[in-house]
């Protein structure tokens, strides 16, 4: 913990000094944009209503809300990977990694400290999209509040499970533009953020299935929208949890070799 804690204070005195603001509004004006264009095609071009299809396979005819809880977890996910999956790859740019790998500090503590920012950081954030939605009128309603805690914990977890085997492999290839980039496309077309997978090839969603950020995903919208109670949800998050540990497992056995990688690169 006090790894994990002066990493995260480390965090917030240095984005507070280098870019209070700019950082925040990068961040929270995307997800804004994206309700707001979601807004004005439901309206303009779908007529108010919604199709047969996106009802039988989202479970619910509030397509907004759905939207603002996709959109919502999406961006979340993106900030949890640009602060989790790239602390390593910054550390190497910035000349420091010998000295964290020779420190007497574990690395998931360390990896958990820029986690917990990135969580506390995005939870103020986005509320302030509150702000977007209620002005929109949209109303996202809640049909379990326990299923809507545990999904967010759920993807937090997932995310990070799949961070730290990111992060491996971004200094272990020296790049981190395209290797992050490609897992914002990944998750953003299979992970059921903001469509139903059933409009997926079955393919794509078999290996949709293999994320764990998609039984969250069913989990939160399940507790929003999908009008499901905390024991109809528990079999998503039983292997949400499942498939959370397997890559956490698999990124923690990976980093050492990621991080020899890197140093035999560098020196």
């Amino acid at each position: 913990m006090p790894i994990a804690w002066a990493t995260a204070w480390r965090t917030w005195q240095m984005t507070r000094r280098a870019y209070p603001w700019t950082y925040a509004v990068g961040t929270v004006l995307p997800a804004a944009l994206t309700i707001a264009l979601a807004y004005l095609g439901f309206h303009a071009i779908g007529g108010g209503a919604v199709g047969d299809d996106f009802a039988a396979g989202s479970g619910t005819t509030a397509y907004l809300a759905y939207i603002v809880v996709g959109t919502t977890a999406f961006h979340f996910a993106v900030r949890m990977i640009l602060w989790s999956a790239k602390a390593l790859i910054t550390e190497q740019r910035q000349g420091t990694l010998g000295a964290l790998l020779i420190a007497p500090a574990g690395r998931l503590p360390y990896l958990l400290g820029f986690t917990a920012f990135a969580v506390l950081s995005s939870v103020l954030e986005f509320l302030t999209l509150g702000l977007v939605v209620g002005v929109l009128g949209i109303t996202v309603p809640v049909s379990s509040v326990p299923g809507a805690l545990l999904g967010g914990l759920a993807l937090i977890g997932a995310v990070f499970a799949l961070s730290v085997g990111l992060g491996g492999l971004m200094i272990a290839a020296g790049e981190a533009h395209i290797s992050q980039n490609t897992a914002f496309i990944v998750l953003g077309l299979v992970g059921g953020f903001t469509f139903p997978r059933d409009y997926l090839p079955e393919p794509a969603r078999w290996f949709a299935e293999l994320l764990p950020t998609t039984s969250a995903m069913d989990v939160l919208h399940g507790s929003f929208t999908g009008g499901q109670t905390l024991p109809e949800l528990l079999p998503r998050l039983a292997v949400c949890a499942v498939l959370t540990c397997a890559y956490l497992l698999l990124g923690l056995a990976y980093l050492p070799r990621a991080e020899a990688r890197a140093v035999e690169r560098t020196y």
